[in-house]
């Protein structure tokens, strides 16, 4: 194809020249966006009593935490899709804008429902930060060189999970938890500042038009999943009473949302989730994969540091310590395989090994005591950290590198979706099974009627009152308390067994050497590129053009939904 100049009518939207520094100051950034979003899902957990204490909404406390979850989950999809139409800048920094105000609302809040507020739209915020972080990411960083910077992003997870709890706690027990969302307020504005005079990203003009009911199904199913999950906490209600019609009502509405959502998606002009993907096998395994990660994984962390609380006598703080060795485990092989995939271009090897160590570390956990040694449990959380390590960011550059340039963004927000859409699943039925064995187990070792230890009922048992108890009735609780969590492991290793074997048939795509915006025509990687750019990837960066780019700066095509990526192909 002939190569010419910009044409006047581009002139103003000039290519962006992503040099190592500019990329690196935007990466910056991006993690610090990314910690303070994936930080609030856990920091909450350990100041909640005291939270709930004070402002006199102990039954209400589900919300706290659902309000967040729930925000998150919806808003994921709309920010992925919204970035691949208009562009990422804005809803980046619309997002910064929102944690942060939010963040310093839910710290001045003087009522629980005003918190919970606050915590919703930190949600909304906090999702967006999430998706468009990767997002970005993908736009300026080719695939083949992605890794290095996609193995820290997934650290973070990790570091959030065990430091959230460690800073909430440590925040209750001194200078007060509403520093729990004002330490969110520095960081953010710092971040903002930075992401406004460096993150130098184009805007698109769509004019396809909204998926309004993609959209609202969208919603509520998702809402649905969410308020299911969560309906022990959000009700005074123990357990699931089938016949409550109001429960039936809810998964009525899910089922009859889901069903309307896909249909809708068939028919739409610009699909919210393109059911096309699906057809792509590398993004149906990898997003399948975090599925099953989530449903496994998290559920499991939830109740770690309570055994440490219920078995040691720990604190808040101290238990929050106590879970370092995972965030060890999980930075260390997230890093290295990142640079692994940098260096070899390969990547399938890694979900694979990782979800075999992260089985075997799930089967390690079934042996779990109460005496056990702390140094034991420490390798337990070593081995199960770096399985997730290995997981966790590879299957996302797999989606990222497997479709267009232009549906980078909503494939990144729909493998994210996925993931703690399963966290949520996952986590509310090991909750059932973990509370329905504890109880049982309470009742051969708490005498009928006795008040001891907060009395009988599994969900009114707290680690202090264990403490405080003589023996033998502490011995006996706390292996009542091991005796259920221990076996409960085992309902989580054939999810991830399952993990392991869809991670066997992903295919191994060769990484893109072009950054995402480059694919598109709206980046070059060296000044002397802005002369050598073919008219129509002009066009399509100004949205004018009816497709992908083509090209020398789009790279050899491929269709959407097909394995491969627009410069990638399969590697034997």
């Amino acid at each position: 194809m002939a190569t010419s100049a910009l044409p006047p009518t581009a002139a103003d939207k000039a290519p962006i020249v992503l040099t190592p520094r500019t990329v690196w100051v935007i990466f910056g950034a991006l993690m610090a966006s990314m910690f303070l979003a994936s930080l609030d899902q856990s920091i909450v957990g350990t100041a909640m009593p005291t939270i709930v204490g004070e402002l006199h909404g102990v039954e209400h406390q589900g919300w706290l935490v659902t309000a967040y979850i729930l925000a998150v989950a919806i808003v994921m999809p709309l920010y992925g899709k919204f970035g691949d139409l208009w562009g990422r800048r804005w809803p980046f920094l619309a997002a910064i804008g929102l944690f942060t105000i939010a963040s310093a609302g839910a710290g001045f809040a003087q009522t629980f429902p005003e918190l919970v507020a606050w915590r919703a739209v930190q949600g909304l915020g906090g999702g967006g930060l999430m998706i468009l972080s990767q997002a970005i990411i993908a736009d300026i960083v080719p695939a083949k060189d992605r890794g290095k910077y996609m193995g820290p992003m997934g650290a973070l997870f990790g570091i959030s999970a065990v430091v959230g709890p460690l800073l909430g706690g440590w925040f209750t027990e001194g200078p007060g938890w509403r520093w729990s969302f004002w330490v969110n307020i520095p960081i953010g504005l710092a971040a903002f500042a930075v992401a406004w005079f460096a993150l130098r990203l184009p805007s698109h003009r769509s004019r396809r038009a909204i998926d309004v009911a993609g959209i609202f199904f969208m919603v509520i199913a998702t809402a649905g999943i969410v308020f299911l999950t969560s309906w022990e906490s959000l009700t005074t209600a123990e357990g699931y009473d089938w016949s409550d019609p109001w429960l039936i009502g809810l998964v009525t509405a899910v089922v009859v949302s889901i069903g309307a959502f896909v249909m809708v998606e068939n028919r739409a002009e610009e699909p919210l989730l393109p059911l096309h993907l699906f057809k792509n096998s590398t993004f149906t395994i990898a997003t399948l994969i975090g599925l099953v990660l989530g449903m496994g994984m998290f559920s499991a962390l939830a109740f770690l540091p309570t055994f440490l609380q219920m078995s040691t006598g720990a604190g808040v703080t101290e238990s929050g310590f106590l879970m370092l060795p995972m965030m060890v485990g999980l930075m260390v092989t997230a890093i290295g395989s990142g640079i692994a995939i940098t260096r070899t271009g390969r990547y399938k090897i890694f979900p694979v090994v990782g979800l075999a160590v992260t089985a075997g570390g799930l089967v390690w956990l079934t042996q779990i005591t109460g005496d056990m040694s702390m140094w034991l449990f420490g390798a337990m959380l070593v081995v199960l950290g770096a399985g997730m390590g290995l997981v966790m960011q590879t299957i996302v550059l797999a989606v990222q590198n497997s479709v267009d340039p232009r549906e980078i963004g909503t494939a990144t927000s729909a493998n994210n979706f996925f993931r703690e859409i399963g966290a949520a699943v996952g986590t509310a039925l090991f909750s059932t099974i973990f509370t329905s064995r504890l109880a049982d187990n309470l009742a051969g070792v708490v005498p009928a009627g006795s008040t001891a230890g907060g009395g009988s009922d599994a969900t009114s048992l707290t680690p202090q009152a264990v403490q405080q108890l003589p023996e033998p009735l502490h011995t006996g609780v706390v292996d009542a308390f091991t005796d259920a969590l221990a076996p409960s492991f085992w309902y989580l290793v054939p999810l991830v067994v399952v993990g392991f074997v869809l991670a066997l048939f992903l295919k191994e795509v060769k990484l893109s050497d072009v950054a995402g915006m480059v694919a598109r025509g709206e980046a070059v990687t060296s000044a002397d590129d802005l002369l050598e750019r073919p008219e129509s990837a002009v066009r399509d960066a100004e949205g004018e053009g009816p497709g992908a780019p083509t090209g020398t700066a789009a790279g050899a095509g491929a269709d959407p939904g097909t394995d491969r990526a627009r410069t990638g192909t399969p590697v034997s």
